[in-house]
């Protein structure tokens, strides 16, 4: 029997991850799939711990290979506390960003060399990659006025249009040179429309990879 599954959501700020993993999330478990939900940087105390530092508006000055440090260590926890456990036990495990948004946001966007970027996260996830990885793609302008009402935003959303920008071609390009892994779905529509294409691509997904469901007794 083939164990769980990690699909992952990717995508610039106001592009509607959390949104949208919320509501495929409730939409399998409505159909008997056990569903675990969680977040980089985060998902495990320490992890939390990690993020605040990161998303923390007082440290501006964090140097890139410092960012891209703290967010592996969060990760290396995060794997190892919570998602691999998971998927030995056939989970659907759901988590909003992963390895595709280190390399977009660090490599890309920070400009950090990919390579070497490339070996740290397999080092940290044991060479794991996501099974399916969402990427709800968005401009970056548009993204930006999503979260222009939000009353507080943390360091990455107060980010200059052009990051933002580096940093969706970058997932661009991931998806181009991985297109069995990462889907592209066009975050600018209705949520409704998005949700549905979503629980789609997953369903089938799911099917095809013969992943059980946990029937309620």
């Amino acid at each position: 029997m083939r164990k769980g599954v990690l699909i992952t959501f990717e995508g610039i700020e106001g592009s509607g991850k959390s949104t949208q993993m919320s509501s495929l999330a409730k939409h399998l478990e409505q159909k008997d799939w056990k569903v675990l939900k969680t977040r980089e940087p985060g998902g495990t105390k320490l992890g939390e711990r990690i993020r605040d530092l990161l998303l923390d508006i007082r440290h501006q000055n964090i140097a890139p290979k410092t960012e891209l440090l703290l967010y592996l260590a969060s990760r290396a926890q995060h794997f190892q506390e919570i998602i691999l456990p998971a998927l030995e036990q056939g989970d659907v495990v759901l988590c909003d960003r992963f390895s595709e948004a280190t390399l977009a946001y660090q490599g890309y966007g920070r400009g950090l060399e990919l390579d070497k970027i490339k070996n740290l996260l397999k080092y940290v996830t044991e060479g794991r990659k996501p099974d399916l990885t969402l990427l709800l793609d968005l401009e970056a302008r548009q993204g930006l006025m999503r979260i222009s009402s939000r009353t507080t935003k943390d360091r990455l959303e107060r980010e200059q249009i052009e990051f933002y920008e580096k940093v969706r071609q970058g997932y661009l390009k991931l998806a181009k040179m991985n297109p069995r892994q990462i889907i592209v779905i066009d975050a600018s529509q209705a949520i409704e429309k998005v949700a549905l294409q979503i629980q789609e691509i997953v369903e089938i997904f799911l099917k095809k990879n013969a992943i059980q469901k946990h029937h309620r007794p």
